[in-house]
């Protein structure tokens, strides 16, 4: 048992090179002086075409504890969480964005919180340093996800959490649904809870998140619904969204 793996940390990243780097050291930085064991950290790379993937390669190779998860295509946030999930041993698994928006020294909080009874912790940037737009984007998506859901968090499409490893075991995740994960396992009987975050200015590139993300908003929404609270009967779903539109017509 002395190789086993305490804590993963997995990243999944798309087009950010100029980030990934830093990241990864302020990652390091947080983690050497922590006393629970083995740790390692997992990239992912979502089919990044500006160098992420060869900045990952030279950080395993030079980085003990660094793994380099090269995805082929550009297939989504979902999808990388989940390649970074078969990849991670720790039982305890953080996940965190590759923006640099995260600060990797709150991973103590995380582990705390964790450690305190909790199997999800998820970050709230209770003061958001992003786009009005995007603010504004979020507390819908949130306040909707609370009434529909029964899920209390304020944030619960933050990047940055912590699971107990029987969270990640069974979870699977496409498209969009990684905004879903806390409502997916509070079905299965996981106790949740947050923490307040500091949220940093992206110092490179610029958001992934545009136009196309809020128009996905209703479609992840009902996705998000048959998911949870109709898993056991969808037929319940469809008939109350069919019934009202048959007695229309």
């Amino acid at each position: 048992m002395s190789n086993a793996i305490a804590l993963s940390v997995v990243v999944p990243a798309y087009n950010e090179v100029r980030s990934i780097r830093v990241l990864v050291e302020q990652c390091i930085a947080a983690l050497e002086p922590l006393a629970l064991g083995a740790w390692e950290i997992v990239l992912v790379d979502d089919g990044s075409g500006d160098g992420t993937a060869d900045a990952m390669r030279e950080l395993a190779r030079e980085r003990p504890g660094v793994k380099a998860v090269l995805l082929r295509a550009h297939v989504g946030k979902a999808a990388a969480l989940m390649a970074g999930f078969h990849e991670a041993r720790g039982e305890l698994v953080i996940t965190m964005d590759a923006d640099l928006q995260e600060d990797p020294a709150e991973i103590p909080r995380f582990i705390a919180a964790i450690e305190g009874g909790l199997d999800l912790v998820s970050g709230w940037k209770r003061e958001r340093r992003d786009p009005v737009q995007r603010r504004i984007f979020s507390r819908v998506f949130n306040y909707v996800l609370r009434k529909t859901s029964g899920v209390t968090l304020h944030d619960a499409n933050c990047g940055f959490k912590a699971y107990r490893r029987w969270c990640i075991v069974d979870l699977a995740i496409r498209g969009n649904q990684h905004r879903f994960i806390p409502a997916i396992l509070e079905q299965r009987g996981a106790r949740i809870g947050e923490i307040e975050v500091r949220h940093r200015a992206r110092p490179f590139g610029a958001s992934k998140y545009g136009p196309a993300r809020y128009a996905q908003g209703p479609i992840d929404l009902a996705t998000m619904l048959l998911l949870t609270r109709f898993a056991q009967k969808p037929l319940y779903f469809f008939a109350l969204v069919g019934l009202p539109l048959l007695g229309l017509g």
